[in-house]
């Protein structure tokens, strides 16, 4: 086997694995600002799985007088929230430690954009019934202002249906969730059954066509994490067969997400009329004079382990880098460590990079030892391929017998590459998921002027000069590397750093910057040791 060739197929499926992303080159917008004006319109939700539970003695159904609809906020260090009496529907949802673009007067996120209220985020539906436009509701409180680590409550009671909802929500400074404890009292002379959902929804939390953070529906079942992100399939709808652990709406860096806390809860989601719906609930019969009593947590805020470990039933699960996620996150432990000691996540970048090349120096060593041998073969093998080129069985015969002589292995300056490309692929998913990237500036401004350079590691480079350099970089490297004997391998090999320069051109920066140090490194390894050699 030839050795180059080894190689070739390597790099070549390094290719594979990422052109993808340059297939649709990613926009550079801030999150979707929906300015409409908020129509509450009826949404009907499909019936979910049935599933029996007791039920508790019902207390005193209480006496409310129904009100119009009005808003209610709620204020803590976090956020700035505003409900709507009728139903306790949210309307808006704005992080006050984040902005939608880099820009010095950016406005908050706001996770609640008006177009989402058609499908009511933090509605709840009783027998496909939209309890927040076809019910009565009455309230009685005040905007709440949260320090410290106070926690308080807003309540809301309805009625439809021949049921009374009490809705309790709770908030705690400090923390994005948002705990639910409902009672459904029957008030009616007979049974009652209904499929009891709570709802979610949002226009999505990413640029549209943004193909490196796509927005998207995630589910945690016992077998383990489930997402979506095609809209031709979300907009047939998706649902779970058996009960899931929490469901959410998100994308790299933010989500909403729905916990169930209480009983169990199947999950349906669908994408209509640009908004990203999902519901979690269950089918509950209630005797006369009784109620059930439901809860659950929702989370609207950041991607941070951080804030999602907070929340019950394992929520941070939803922070995953795909395949090589178990490497992946302990690279990311060990960027924001770095981060600690240097306040930039450009240089922590640059930190991790020399780390993970210190730790494969020898394997690398080895590689390029092998190269090495397998330069000083080149002669002898050109002359067997010519000497039995009509005979290809007979050839690696004497190939396979070359190498033995000369006690050469020919794999041996690939294996080692091998060994990193798990490493290479979870650092670049890391990298490309990673909220602690979001607006993370590395390189202000472009030296010795004041245009803006590299003020945001998960957009790419305004100017394109990482990329380029990366280029230059990977093709020095590859003039540096013993050459294939095949010269068409060789015109191929030398043709790839045009390739990646393409496909980086639209990169984050935060990967182009990891690349290109890596490159840089690597021609000083070879350039030790050609001069060794």
């Amino acid at each position: 086997m030839d050795n180059r060739r080894v190689i070739l197929a390597v790099t070549l499926s390094l290719a594979v694995l990422i052109v993808w992303n340059f297939l649709f080159p990613p926009v550079q917008a801030p999150l979707p600002v929906d300015n409409g004006t908020a129509q509450q319109q009826e949404t009907v939700s499909e019936p979910m799985a049935p599933i029996q539970e007791p039920v508790a003695p019902a207390v005193t159904a209480a006496t409310f007088t129904p009100t119009k609809g009005e808003q209610v906020t709620v204020d803590t260090p976090l956020y700035r929230a505003v409900f709507n009496t009728a139903g306790g529907v949210i309307e808006h949802f704005v992080l006050k430690e984040y902005k939608e673009t880099v820009d010095k007067d950016s406005a908050k996120i706001d996770l609640v954009a008006p177009r989402a209220l058609s499908k009511a985020p933090l509605g709840v539906i009783w027998n496909r019934v939209p309890t927040w436009n076809k019910g009565e509701w009455g309230f009685d409180g005040a905007d709440l202002n949260l320090t410290g680590g106070e926690e308080k409550t807003l309540t809301f009671v309805g009625r439809v249906g021949g049921v009374q909802l009490t809705r309790t929500l709770t908030f705690v400074a400090g923390s994005y969730e948002i705990r639910e404890d409902l009672k459904v009292a029957n008030t009616s002379a007979a049974q009652v059954r209904g499929d009891l959902s709570f709802t979610l929804s949002s226009i999505g939390l990413s640029a549209e066509g943004d193909t490196y953070n796509p927005t998207r529906v995630s589910y945690l079942l016992p077998s383990g994490l489930e997402e979506e992100d095609d809209l031709d399939d979300l907009k047939l709808g998706i649902q779970s067969e058996t009960p899931v652990r929490w469901g959410s709406i998100g994308s790299n860096y933010f989500m909403v997400g729905l916990v169930p806390t209480s009983g169990d809860m199947t999950m349906r989601a669908k994408y209509e009329d640009d908004v990203y719906r999902l519901t979690l609930g269950e089918m509950v019969n209630i005797d006369p004079g009784m109620q059930r009593e439901l809860s659950c947590s929702y989370y609207l805020g950041p991607k941070t382990e951080s804030a999602l470990g907070l929340l019950p039933k394992d929520l941070k699960a939803s922070i995953n880098y795909g395949f090589f996620d178990i490497i992946a996150k302990p690279l990311i432990t060990g960027l924001k460590y770095f981060y600690g000691y240097v306040g930039n996540y450009g240089v922590a970048i640059i930190l991790l990079t020399i780390l993970i090349k210190i730790l494969f120096w020898p394997l690398s060593h080895k590689s390029y030892k092998s190269m090495e041998q397998m330069k000083k073969l080149q002669p002898m093998m050109a002359q067997l391929r010519e000497k039995y080129s009509d005979d290809r069985e007979k050839m690696n015969a004497e190939l396979m017998q070359l190498y033995k002589t000369y006690k050469v292995n020919p794999a041996g300056g690939c294996l080692p590459m091998l060994l990193q490309i798990p490493v290479f692929i979870a650092l670049y998913q890391a990298l490309l998921g990673a909220i602690e990237l979001r607006h993370a500036v590395f390189i202000p401004n472009v030296p010795f002027t004041d245009l803006p350079w590299l003020i945001d590691l998960s957009a790419k480079d305004p100017y394109y000069v990482t990329p380029l350099i990366m280029g230059a970089t990977m093709f020095l490297q590859q003039k540096m590397t013993p050459s294939p004997g095949d010269p068409m391998q060789a015109k191929i090999m030398l043709f790839m750093p045009v390739v990646f320069t393409f496909i980086f051109l639209n990169f984050p920066s935060g990967l182009v910057v990891y690349w290109m140090v890596n490159n840089i490194l690597s021609i000083g390894q070879q350039w030790m040791m050609i001069r060794k050699a």
